[in-house]
């Protein structure tokens, strides 16, 4: 009789600062906030332009849409290099592209060249390139900090980002009239050079010697693809992403339209505006411990959510730069409650060999419903009224919530997603080479009739462990000759992949295993058979 299965106890977490006691991280995190100006400078120059070349509110719309169209449509190519590349070098060499499209571009506003059409195009590409980067900084940050401070690191960046974002608009303004709108972009061209020192700095641990090749780029999209379908936590985290997201986009979108048309004030006001979300928000960080011990993550992102409809409902009426402070700075704080519960969410919810691709999706999510949000309200702005479109916007975030609640938050921060590795390793009379498949696996159970419906029970969360580790199909028969024999039987494309199985299963897929190998009745463990095909089909996934 196997042991009673202990349940995972998540480590505490460490104090909110305790991730700046670790150096790389604390040099890392300075760099990237004074980046984080200059992008945020950047993008503050970027929508002010825009309402100067078009008074098309939809067109102003597509600078936001241009930002973030190329997540949704890079998102998971880009995690699967994550996860497969050396994610420092994969940082250094698209940071320095970014440094380059950046400058270009601040010497075509600088000849005054610049149309609607050039300004997008060129957004677009720096979009593509923090589409590139975005996996790959989510994923190393376990590497630059322990588990238990984690959590911290992980809020205390959304705290650099809000800082900048408080910083950078502000920055802007001041920066448009004294310099010109070309200054901003060489700003954040030069501030990106110090993220590049920084990482060419640092050297990580090695990683343990690689017993198998690294995947191939196309298996890996497929298998990470695979993976977050059958992960319920990181699907909850998906669903709780879109359905804010959506939503929120609207003041982001229609900021620069309110500023000017709504307030009727210049740079400096539309700069104040987006600098003042970025201070609530940094104030916000500071409240998300005691707001969350309260209220836990689910309560903490609905009453965020009230609050940012609240801010929508201020936007909306904004005629006075006061109205939009008090907007912006109740949209910063919700803003915060929001991102960093949803963010931590999806962190917990993956294992190390498929973080990468997870939080990719995770960030296709976000931006996805962002870049339809934006594009969706401005075409309403454009039709009816900014009035009207921030009002609708705020009406959809409330009824979202209780649509929204039956998915719950942080539920895989209790699991354990540390590799177990005890499956053992497979008998085969002959060395097998690694790319044939095909793999059959077949387990065999003998089950008392007694015991068969709570083993049905059980081993459906296995379907779902295979599936999530690398298996693209799965089954169980029952013979009908030889009563109370169950056979499981998984499907994966090649010898590798399932070589790759045996390094992915996790404490938590060991406990699973466990619970549904107390029903087998055998004087031996379950027989596992490994049936290689002769031709062999395609995935057909």
């Amino acid at each position: 009789m196997t042991e009673p299965v202990q349940a995972h106890q998540p480590p505490a977490e460490g104090a909110a600062l305790a991730p700046l006691r670790h150096r790389v991280f604390l040099a890392l995190w300075l760099a990237t906030v004074v980046s984080n100006v200059g992008t945020w400078m950047q993008n503050a120059a970027a929508g002010w332009l825009m309402t100067g070349l078009t008074q098309d509110a939809f067109i102003v719309s597509l600078v936001q849409v241009a930002t973030m169209l190329p997540v949704v449509l890079l998102g998971l190519p880009a995690g699967a290099l994550a996860d497969i590349m050396d994610r420092r070098r994969l940082l250094v060499v698209i940071n320095l592209g970014l440094t380059a499209v950046v400058a270009v571009l601040g010497v075509i506003v600088w000849l005054d060249q610049v149309t609607p059409g050039i300004l997008l195009a060129f957004t677009f590409l720096v979009g593509v390139g923090s589409a590139l980067v975005a996996p790959s900084w989510q994923a190393v940050v376990p590497q630059l900090v322990p588990r238990q401070d984690l959590q911290a690191a992980i809020s205390l960046n959304s705290v650099g980002i809000n800082i900048s974002r408080a910083l950078g608009p502000a920055l802007a303004g001041v920066i448009i009239g004294t310099l010109g709108l070309a200054a901003p972009f060489w700003f954040n061209a030069v501030s990106t050079l110090g993220v590049v020192a920084v990482l060419l700095w640092w050297r990580p641990a090695p990683a343990g010697s690689r017993d198998l090749p690294a995947e191939r780029f196309h298996s890996a999209l497929r298998v990470g693809w695979r993976h977050a379908r059958h992960n319920r936590h990181l699907m909850a985290t998906l669903v709780r992403a879109a359905g804010f997201f959506l939503f929120a986009s609207a003041y982001w979108a229609l900021l620069p339209l309110v500023a000017r048309d709504q307030i009727a004030s210049g740079p400096q006001v539309y700069g104040l505006l987006l600098g003042t979300i970025g201070v609530g928000a940094v104030g916000g960080a500071f409240l998300l411990p005691v707001l969350k011990a309260k209220l836990g993550p689910d309560r903490l992102v609905a009453a965020a959510t009230i609050g940012t409809a609240l801010a929508l409902v201020l936007f909306g009426v904004a005629h006075a730069a006061w109205v939009g402070l008090i907007a912006s700075l109740v949209a910063g704080v919700a803003w915060i409650a929001v991102l960093a519960p949803i963010n931590v969410s999806a962190q917990v919810a993956l294992p190390d060999w498929v973080k990468g691709r997870g939080l990719a999706l995770f960030a296709m999510t976000q931006f996805g419903a962002m870049t339809l949000g934006s594009a969706l309200w401005g075409q309403v702005a454009e039709l009816t009224s900014l009035t009207v479109a921030h009002l609708a916007a705020a009406a959809g975030a409330v009824v979202a919530i209780p649509l929204l609640a039956r998915w719950h938050l942080h539920t895989g921060a209790a699991v354990d997603m540390t590799p177990s590795m005890h499956w053992p390793a497979p008998v085969v009379s002959a060395e097998v080479a690694q790319d044939r498949g095909p793999v059959r696996i077949s387990v065999e159970y003998r089950i008392a009739a007694a015991d068969h419906d709570a083993f049905l029970a059980a081993i459906a969360e296995f379907r779902t462990e295979r599936l999530r580790d690398g298996a693209y199909d799965w089954q169980l028969f029952e013979d009908a000759e030889n009563g109370g024999t169950l056979v499981e039987t998984f499907l994966v494309p090649s010898w590798l992949e399932h070589l790759r199985q045996h390094h992915r299963v996790t404490g938590a897929d060991r406990d699973v295993q466990a619970r549904v190998a107390r029903f087998h009745q055998g004087p031996t463990p379950p027989l596992v058979r490994h049936m290689i095909a002769l031709r062999p089909p395609k995935d057909p996934t």
